[in-house]
C-alpha cells in the first residue's frame, strides 16, 4: 500500500508541474488564455491516469535504478505525454497544427522538468518499504 501511496503522490506532484507548463505553453502558442486553460484542465485527468499507469509499469520493470533508468522513463513518458497533448490541443482548438505546436514545444520543457522530478523523487524515501 505504501508504494501505491508513493506513486499517487508522485503523480500529483508531477501533474501540478506539468499542468502549469502546459497552461503557459498553450496560452503563448494560441494567444488565448481560455484555450490554454481548457487544454491544461483536460490534461489534469488524462495525464494523471496515464502517469499512474506509467509509474506502475516502471515499478515492475527489471531495468536497474540508475541514470539510464531515469532517461528511459523520461523518454517513454514524454512519448505518451506528447501524444496526449497533441490530441487534446487539436480537440480543443479544432486545429491539428496547434496541437502539434503545443506537443512539440512540450518535448523540451517537459523532458527537462520530468528528469529533475524523477531525480528528486529517487532521492526521497517517501512511501518506500523500510
Amino acid at each position: 500500500m505504501k508504494l501505491i501511496k508513493r506513486h499517487l503522490f508522485k503523480t500529483v506532484s508531477w501533474r501540478l508541474i506539468g499542468t502549469l507548463d502546459t497552461l503557459i505553453l498553450s496560452w503563448v502558442i494560441t494567444g488565448n488564455f481560455l484555450t490554454g486553460f481548457k487544454i491544461s484542465t483536460i490534461e489534469v485527468v488524462s495525464k494523471m491516469v496515464l502517469y499512474y499507469l506509467h509509474e506502475r509499469f516502471w515499478y515492475k520493470s527489471k531495468i536497474s535504478n540508475s541514470s539510464k533508468r531515469h532517461i528511459y522513463k523520461t523518454f517513454s513518458w514524454r512519448f505518451w505525454g506528447t501524444l496526449d497533448t497533441i490530441l487534446i490541443g487539436w480537440l480543443i482548438s479544432g486545429d491539428p497544427y496547434i496541437g502539434l505546436q503545443i506537443g512539440f514545444a512540450e518535448i523540451i520543457t517537459k523532458m527537462i522538468l520530468y528528469y529533475i522530478h524523477e531525480k528528486v523523487w529517487y532521492k526521497t524515501k517517501f512511501g518506500l518499504k523500510n
